[in-house]
């Protein structure tokens, strides 16, 4: 019998999205805190917001965020937002932060480590 290492998957979200703020968890705790205009997306499946979800996170799923979406659940293009999905595995957050800077959002927070790094 032989034995091969298997390797860990590399990560398929990026490290960065341009347009945008990565933050930890700790930091948007913060923000929660300080800042009460914030908007939370969890662009994950309406399944994976059912069954746990950030406080105060508005379900918009990635495959339904468009501009008139956004629009419909942030004020204004320059409200603090914040988007997150399962973690560095899903590009969900990737894909809504991305249509969020296209469509003009200026203050967009990117929880790159997700549902996964906050539970």
């Amino acid at each position: 019998m032989f034995w091969i290492p298997v390797q860990a998957e590399e990560p398929i979200v990026p490290e960065s999205i341009a347009g945008t703020t990565e933050i930890t968890a700790e930091e948007l705790i913060k923000l929660a805190e300080t800042d009460p205009k914030l908007v939370i997306i969890d662009a994950r499946n309406p399944s994976d917001h059912a069954k746990g979800h950030i406080e105060g996170s508005i379900s918009l799923p990635d495959t339904d965020t468009t501009a008139k979406s956004l629009a419909s659940h942030i004020p204004g293009k320059s409200t603090p937002v914040v988007f997150y999905c399962n973690g560095i595995r899903c590009n969900r957050s990737v894909n809504a932060s991305t249509i969020a800077v296209a469509s003009g959002y200026t203050k967009i927070y990117w929880f790159r480590g997700g549902w996964a790094e906050w539970t």
